[in-house]
């Protein structure tokens, strides 16, 4: 029985929405912001702070100056008074995070490396949402981005996402095999959300057919 669907997404391809569709319609509940609003919570620092290092890695500058203070008799010292909210503890306080959701079931949960935390939970479903390049853009434009901006953030965010997974799951992203369903979200994002409880459907009736 499913329990968890996580929902990994291309920046503009409205993966984000139709997580919160999808959750709508079963009821469930869902964690996207309510993910970083619980990761800034529990290293008391404000949400701006963990939006800015969710799925990205820190840049190398930022990497070797931590390196550096860590193995520092001063770094040391302050090490216990600092509350470092930089990619690696985000990472290792989003993994505590999804795996208690996971725990609890009935959600859906958006990106935050979901589908690797959870790739041994047999109650968790993935799925993966992507659009053509244009179709993204005309998305971000929509929603007030100039179209300078839609095209940077497409160009870049995916990449950055792709960093990520890379040095902390040494995959190339998206992995696909990891998913059970990939989406192209031009069928329309209620026709995804369809396509998915399909999905679902499908899945549990194989699942229980094979044992």
């Amino acid at each position: 029985m499913i329990r968890v669907v996580t929902v990994e997404r291309e920046y503009g391809s409205g993966g984000v929405e139709i997580a919160r569709r999808l959750a709508e319609r079963l009821g469930w509940k869902l964690w996207d912001q309510l993910l970083t609003n619980e990761i800034a919570a529990r290293l008391e620092c404000d949400c701006r702070v963990v939006e800015e290092h969710e799925e990205k890695k820190d840049p190398l500058y930022y990497r070797l100056l931590r390196a550096f203070l860590r193995g520092s008799f001063e770094g040391s010292l302050n090490a216990p008074r600092l509350k470092i909210a930089d990619t690696d503890c985000i990472r290792q306080v989003a993994e505590s995070v999804v795996k208690s959701a996971a725990k609890d079931g009935h959600c859906v949960i958006v990106g935050r490396g979901s589908a690797y935390y959870l790739k041994d939970e047999p109650e968790a479903f993935h799925v993966f949402v992507y659009a053509p390049f244009e179709e993204k853009v005309r998305r971000l434009e929509t929603e007030g981005k100039s179209e300078k901006e839609a095209l940077q953030l497409v160009e870049t965010v995916d990449s950055d996402r792709a960093a990520f997974i890379k040095q902390y799951f040494h995959v190339d992203w998206p992995e696909r095999q990891r998913y059970h369903l990939m989406i192209n979200s031009t069928i329309g994002l209620d026709g995804a959300v369809e396509t998915v409880l399909n999905g679902i459907a499908l899945f549990e009736k194989e699942q229980a057919g094979v044992a």
